[in-house]
């Protein structure tokens, strides 16, 4: 089941007027891209559990692919169809998160404990790429993977 998709990858936000709240965060504060990573990682966590589709289509890259952690490909409409699911899992919980900034790129590396339906547990570790499109953060890929106990 793919339940845990790379919707546990990266960021998630309400965005006023088009702009999300992390960039908001930006222009009103001087945040740091590293800081509207942040933002954008918990949100797309948070997305993920409310089954906020809205969020995804606003913050991921037209070309957006996942790779999920059965190793199936979804391309950015796929997603939002299976974003839109309610989640398989009852909570999420980001254990670690790691960004890593060269340029307009970054790598924000997350690890995560869940707990499923039927209150067994698990943890995953997820890659999300983003790049920034005339001047903002979007999503470019996403890449699960279960681990194993």
């Amino acid at each position: 089941m793919t339940y845990i998709r790379c919707a546990l990858l990266l960021v998630f936000t309400i965005g006023v007027v088009g702009m999300s709240a992390a960039q908001n965060l930006a222009r009103e504060s001087n945040a740091s891209d590293e800081d509207i990573l942040k933002e954008l990682n918990a949100k797309y966590v948070e997305s993920f559990m409310k089954s906020e589709v809205e969020w995804y289509r606003r913050h991921l890259a037209d070309d957006f692919v996942c790779v999920e952690s059965d190793g199936s490909v979804l391309d950015k409409s796929q997603f939002l169809t299976d974003a839109a699911n309610p989640p398989g899992v009852l909570e999420y919980h980001l254990d670690s998160v790691r960004i890593r900034i060269f340029g307009d790129a970054a790598l924000v590396h997350g690890d995560g404990s869940y707990t499923r339906k039927d209150h067994t547990t698990g943890k995953s570790r997820y890659t999300d790429t983003y790049i920034k499109m005339n001047g903002e953060w979007k999503v470019v890929s996403a890449q699960i993977t279960r681990v194993s106990k």
